[in-house]
């Protein structure tokens, strides 16, 4: 592998994607972590099943407005104090909702905390961009997407113990604790791998040429639609099936919290296939291998729903197929479309993740108000993400094998 940050000190290459690979999932783990706390949540605040939910659209709001100023200002003032202040951010905010009584200033600082969080996944993909590219960083895509899909593997099973033994508000004093620690590992080990010449100053004219470029290419517009349709059905089965196995089933939130990771281990092994097989096979054969099993998981929880009504065997089948395939496709299309460009990564970075978490917000929003007792209106869902992505895969993935190290074409601005 060859840097490209030429004027920067070139860092060693398995400290830097170490301490990558541990940042990436905080992007993720408030989401996840929380998830089997939502009936709790609901009776302690005394509050609807709905309001609770909407915490998860706050985060991810401020997720996808914090991503575009945090990736502007990353390629302005480096990676390294970006990333710094946003993980200060996103402890700070957690402290604070594990202290709250209020589910009104839980929802502000759910917004803050997005706001810090954004900067685990656009500022560790820039900084995967400033060191590798081409097939390489389309490779690394796919392991940083198995580091953050530790996150629904592992994060709702620890939630489910956490609620279950000790409280839920313990589950964000371990948010903050996991933001220091990443804090510390950051300013101790990662060096900054923006090179001097490619620093880009805050100018909103330059911004706005840079986003109107990118804009106008309809590849790059394609394959982050297919990004943001594959995370929306990723995030959205977290968000549904603690009702379904809680509520409707009568599983305890320890045993939900079981049930999720071996769904978030089907999630994890796509990514690992992404990271493992982006270098030997075709992007247009492991995206339809990966769209394949997301359509069969989409049949299953549909078709259950439809004929059957609420089963654990068969939610939970589904519902790995399912996050199979959005493993996979997730940080192919995220790689492929960071790929495309060599300068304001950061900020190419942000627009992506932003469209996507701005899909993902509405998609959550309106999952709140999905009926808790039946799979059926998912499985549907899911259904029409195949049909979308299929459409998007078909005119963004190439025919023929890409070659090793293609071609970038640079943004002016």
């Amino acid at each position: 592998m060859t840097s490209s940050t030429t004027g920067s000190r070139v860092p060693d290459r398995r400290i830097l994607f170490a301490v990558l690979l541990g940042v990436i999932p905080l992007s993720q783990f408030p989401i996840d972590v929380y998830t089997p706390a939502i009936p709790a949540m609901v009776r302690e605040f005394g509050t609807t099943a709905t309001l609770v939910q909407n915490s998860v659209s706050a985060y991810v709001l401020g997720m996808s407005i914090g991503l575009i100023p945090v990736g502007v200002v990353a390629d302005a003032r480096g990676r390294k104090p970006t990333l710094l202040v946003c993980l200060a951010l996103l402890a700070a905010a957690s402290i604070g909702i594990a202290l709250t009584t209020d589910i009104t200033l839980l929802l502000v600082l759910r917004f803050v905390q997005g706001l810090g969080g954004c900067a685990c996944m656009v500022i560790v993909y820039a900084i995967a961009a400033d060191t590798v590219r081409g097939r390489e960083l389309t490779a690394l895509s796919g392991w940083l997407g198995a580091s953050w899909g530790l996150a629904p593997v592992i994060a709702p099973a620890i939630g489910g113990v956490l609620v279950q033994f000790v409280s839920w508000r313990g589950i964000f004093v371990l948010v903050a604790a996991l933001a220091a620690l990443a804090a510390l590992a950051v300013w101790r080990l990662l060096p900054e791998t923006l090179a001097p010449e490619k620093a880009s100053p805050v100018r909103v004219l330059a911004v706005a040429r840079v986003l109107r470029a990118a804009l106008r290419r309809p590849l790059f517009v394609g394959l982050t639609l297919v990004f943001a349709a594959f995370a929306s059905a990723q995030l959205l089965f977290g968000v549904v099936a603690p009702l379904l196995y809680e509520t409707t089933l009568g599983l305890p939130p320890a045993a939900y919290g079981a049930i999720a990771l071996l769904v978030g281990a089907a999630n994890l092994g796509g990514e690992l296939a992404t990271g493992s097989l982006a270098t030997r096979i075709s992007s247009r054969a492991l995206g339809f291998s990966a769209l394949a099993s997301f359509s069969a998981g989409a049949v299953v929880i549909a078709a259950s729903g439809l004929f059957i009504g609420p089963d654990l065997v068969l939610i939970t089948v589904g519902g790995m197929l399912v996050m199979l395939g959005c493993g996979a496709l997730c940080p192919l299309a995220y790689g492929l479309a960071l790929g495309l460009f060599e300068r304001n990564l950061g900020l190419i970075g942000g627009l992506t993740s932003a469209a996507c978490y701005l899909v993902v917000a509405v998609t959550m929003g309106a999952a709140a108000g999905l009926p808790d007792d039946t799979q059926t209106p998912l499985g549907l869902i899911y259904l029409g993400v195949a049909v979308v992505g299929a459409v998007l895969l078909a005119a963004c993935l190439p025919r023929t094998r890409e070659p090793t190290s293609p071609a970038h074409r640079p943004l002016a601005g």
